[in-house]
């Protein structure tokens, strides 16, 4: 078993990368906005961040040990371990992913041991600001998540912060329940002087109205001379009397713990254990069955060049995509055209949701499976994607 230890993400920047980064800083305020700035792609991962939001999905199985629960407050400390348990897996190094092109979607599928699937979708909907919509479904476990991200970057001196708004909602189909999420903002510590370090803060929360339960977690940063890493820190309490049930510690890079508080005396548990837990894997579809502006298709001469060292070409071909997305834009002013988003569409509560939508699904598995994936994955033809020679999850991720 791991140990909550302090592990930072850390990366040391050589010094021709951080002269850069410093003459670009010499240009921004302090609380700027940095979504219109152009980053150079040595601080990039190569992937989208269409295909960055599936770090979320990474332990589905938990979320199906979940629904299978009959106890309420069993299901929800099984969401929230669901929950916690994305958060370890990050880039190589303090890496920020591809800001996605207006339109630019990613799709996959999940096996899970039990001979079940689930399928996920992701789509750019906004470019200005950037948003994120993103929709998975597991057809035989009546599970769904919609939701839409609204990172906004911002400079703070020492340190760049990605702030996470948005929406999440987990649903339990079969329980009737739905479970509202927020998330942690990111930081990247020392871009001026000492190491880089990525770390989580701020609080965040899932809550579910139909059990009168909330989970409240602080995601503590380390202090200038004290404190430590990765720290989390959090209490699950009935959202209506605020009785604490259980409280939640450790290490949300390597290792959390449970205390059950309505037991006196009770001694922590493992909740999450990133040393001892599987990743379930995602299967995408070969670069040659995808559509132009699909993350891994779309970006590949940019990752490729980023893989093989030459930051020069990376610089290249990410300069082209942009370029096209500028051109795009402007042909569609001048034909007075509006975006119109493939797979979601901005409701009037001012969230964007599924076209297909969470309360149409059908209720027989098989039915809901073959509407889903007919949605999902058609081709502007009429066919259906060929995962015939499928590709795993991005390599561009690792655990703790």
């Amino acid at each position: 078993m791991s140990k909550p230890d302090d592990v930072p993400v850390v990366e040391e920047l050589g010094d021709e990368p951080r002269s850069i980064i410093l003459s670009m800083i010499a240009q921004f305020g302090r609380d700027m906005d940095l979504s219109r700035i152009t980053f150079p792609t040595f601080v990039l991962e190569p992937r989208s961040f269409t295909e960055r939001v599936t770090d979320f999905m990474s332990h589905p199985d938990f979320l199906i040990s979940a629904s299978q629960c009959g106890d309420p407050v069993d299901r929800f400390v099984g969401v929230v371990k669901y929950y916690m348990s994305g958060w370890h897996i990050h880039p190589r190094g303090v890496k920020k992913p591809y800001n996605p092109v207006l339109g630019e979607f990613f799709r996959s599928k999940y096996a899970f041991d039990d001979q079940t699937s689930a399928c996920f979708v992701a789509e750019q909907v906004s470019h200005h600001p950037p948003i994120t919509a993103m929709f998975y479904h597991s057809p035989e476990h009546r599970i769904a998540i919609e939701g839409d991200l609204r990172p906004k970057s911002r400079f703070f001196g020492n340190s760049v912060g990605m702030l996470l708004d948005g929406y999440g909602r987990i649903h339990l189909l079969d329980r009737g329940e739905t479970y509202d999420v927020t998330y942690p903002n990111m930081y990247a510590r020392g871009i001026l002087f000492g190491k880089m370090v990525l770390e989580l803060g701020e609080v965040s929360t899932v809550t579910c109205a139909e059990s009168d339960l909330q989970f409240e977690v602080e995601f503590k940063t380390k202090g200038i001379l004290w404190g430590a890493y990765n720290q989390i820190a959090g209490r699950i309490r009935r959202t209506s009397t605020r009785e604490a049930l259980f409280e939640i510690s450790g290490n949300w890079q390597t290792a959390m713990y449970i205390t059950d508080l309505r037991t006196p005396g009770a001694a922590a548990e493992v909740l999450f254990d990133a040393a001892n837990e599987h990743v379930v894997p995602q299967t995408v579809a070969g670069l040659a069955e995808q559509e132009p502006n699909e993350s891994r298709r779309l970006w590949d001469d940019v990752t490729r060049a980023i893989r093989a060292g030459d930051q020069d070409a990376a610089t290249t071909h990410k300069m082209a995509i942009e370029e096209q997305q500028r051109l795009d834009a402007r042909d569609r002013g001048e034909r007075g055209e509006h975006f119109e988003p493939r797979f979601f569409r901005l409701e009037d509560d001012a969230r964007y949701h599924p076209k297909l939508p969470v309360a149409d699904l059908p209720c027989e598995p098989a039915a809901a499976k073959d509407r889903v994936v007919r949605w999902i994955f058609a081709c502007p033809d009429g066919s259906a994607q060929d995962f015939g020679r499928a590709e795993n999850g991005s390599s561009a991720t690792i655990q703790a």
